[in-house]
């Protein structure tokens, strides 16, 4: 219903279908000597024909109703304004083909973040109060910008000035023959989109995490390991890592399923062909089947990581207590 506005994206749908076929008969040169009431009889007839195809002509209450029920079931039907790669107007196949390139640039980028977040927050949380502590601490206010604003800015000074890497795109064009060359050229391709999203959430991300770490740090447990001469390492693992493992987790499954939507307004700035730039171009086109196609798989996927993290805190928290 919200993707639809009530109903006023219909209109809009109508309006462009009268428009298109009013002007297609008129171009058309079998119909230029036949009279005006005639092609003008015809193009009514395609018109309800291609309404009825998109099934404009029930209510949208009925509607979406229906796209409910068949995205339940995975039924996602056809696009209406887009196509995928190979021609299909098939939703599914529109989306399963982007997102081999999201999954490449967002799990990649979003996973060394992950990672390099929580090794260089335990460094800090060793070391409270260095230098380098209070510097992590001054640029975290840099995350306040979005990744796209970082790539603007990546785009201008080693694309256009120093000219060390393309624009944008997935591949050189035309595509390298050889394996070792398409995957060179990727890699090419992904250093500059990949380094907007890490650079944008880098030091936030440390700094939350340092500070997290640093809560558990200060616990009377950690005190005592400390006094018993336990090694940094093992009171790290142990009594640290250990009892925010939970929370890491948590925060791990979520990072995989957000993997999904991609990041739309960095894929479309470098012209990454993802999820990203698919949903913002159906967004544009109002193809209301990509969107609700999209949207529902995405809540599957966090409704399904809600219920398995609830098993996943009983293996690995001692504190959760499973039964009565």
């Amino acid at each position: 219903m919200i993707a639809n506005m009530g109903g006023y994206v219909d209109t809009i749908m109508r309006s462009e279908i009268r428009e298109r076929i009013t002007q297609s008969v008129l171009a058309n040169k079998a119909y230029q000597d036949m009279p005006p009431e005639t092609r003008k009889k015809i193009a009514e007839d395609l018109i309800l024909v291609e309404e009825k195809r998109l099934k404009l002509d029930t209510p949208v209450a009925i509607r979406s109703f229906n796209y409910l029920t068949n995205a339940l079931r995975l039924e996602l039907g056809r696009a209406q304004n887009m196509t995928s790669d190979n021609g299909s107007r098939t939703v599914r196949l529109i989306l399963l083909e982007r997102l081999p390139a999201t999954l490449l640039l967002m799990g990649s980028s979003q996973l060394f973040l992950f990672f390099s977040s929580i090794y260089f927050a335990l460094s800090l949380s060793r070391n409270y109060g260095s230098w380098l502590d209070r510097l992590v601490i001054s640029l975290s206010p840099t995350s306040a910008a979005p990744s796209w604003f970082y790539g603007i800015f990546l785009i201008l000074i080693f694309s256009a000035v120093l000219k060390l890497l393309p624009f944008g795109g997935m591949v050189d064009a035309p595509p390298p023959d050889t394996k070792f060359g398409y995957a060179m050229s990727v890699l090419k391709h992904l250093i500059l989109p990949g380094a907007s999203l890490v650079v944008s959430a880098f030091f936030i991300s440390i700094y939350n995490w340092r500070t997290f770490f640093l809560i558990y740090s200060s616990e009377d447990y950690v005190e005592m390991a400390k006094a018993k001469g336990l090694p940094a390492r093992d009171i790290e693992r142990q009594y640290i890592l250990r009892p925010t493992l939970p929370n890491i987790i948590t925060n791990f499954a979520l990072l995989l399923i957000s993997l999904w939507t991609g990041a739309i307004v960095t894929e479309t700035i470098f012209l990454w062909p993802g999820l990203g730039i698919t949903l913002y171009r159906a967004v544009g086109l109002f193809d209301i089947p990509v969107i609700v196609g999209s949207t529902i798989i995405f809540a599957y996927l966090l409704a399904i990581t809600v219920f398995l993290l609830d098993f996943v805190y009983a293996l690995v928290d001692p504190r959760v207590k499973v039964g009565a």
